[in-house]
């Protein structure tokens, strides 16, 4: 029985896609978990875990989506790995670390509780006020300052799950499409 050329194409993909997937997961495993890490750090040495300086370990999501792709692309040598697969590990490794990253902030504000939410929130609201301060070019009406600071009063630990993984998502496609453009060769 003769195996037709789509079959055969199938049953090689098979094995690619499995590499795809396995290289994603480890990557995207272990740049999320490095976030969390980071904001548990953060946490523990009296820092705010929520605030600006999660921003350095996130920086490792686009690096992490670069590496994978990479490693893709030496493991089939001598085939190219193609835009579709490139593109696909890159993406998926920052998928993966945007879900675990945000998880991380939710069970990190679930477990740290409402007093370091609340210093969050203090800490945010004076950015709020500093930066409204040092840009008097920016004219702002009464009620669009109040709403701007009562939202920043009800911020909650899904407010800032969701802007963790949208951080994280945007830091980790601004590498990853033009990197899994170049390793597709």
């Amino acid at each position: 029985m003769a195996v037709s050329s789509a079959e055969s194409n199938a049953m090689a993909d098979a094995p690619t896609s499995r590499l795809v997937t396995r290289l994603a997961l480890r990557f995207g495993v272990g740049a999320g978990l490095a976030c969390g890490l980071w904001m548990l750090g953060l946490q523990l040495t009296g820092n705010n875990g929520f605030g600006p300086k999660q921003v350095l370990a996130q920086l490792l999501v686009p690096l992490a989506a670069l590496t994978s792709e990479w490693v893709l692309r030496k493991k089939l040598q001598p085939e190219k790995p193609g835009l579709r697969r490139s593109l696909g590990v890159g993406l998926l490794t920052v998928l993966i670390a945007a879900v675990i990253s945000a998880g991380s902030v939710l069970a990190l504000a679930y477990g740290v509780g409402e007093p370091a939410l609340a210093r969050n929130r203090a800490e945010v609201k004076e950015i709020v006020m500093a930066q409204q301060r040092e840009n008097p070019k920016v004219m702002r009406s009464e009620q669009e300052i109040r709403q701007q600071l009562q939202n920043v009063d009800n911020l909650t630990a899904k407010d800032l799950a969701t802007s963790n993984f949208a951080v994280v998502l945007l830091f980790g496609l601004v590498l990853a499409l033009p990197g899994g453009i170049f390793f597709r060769e």
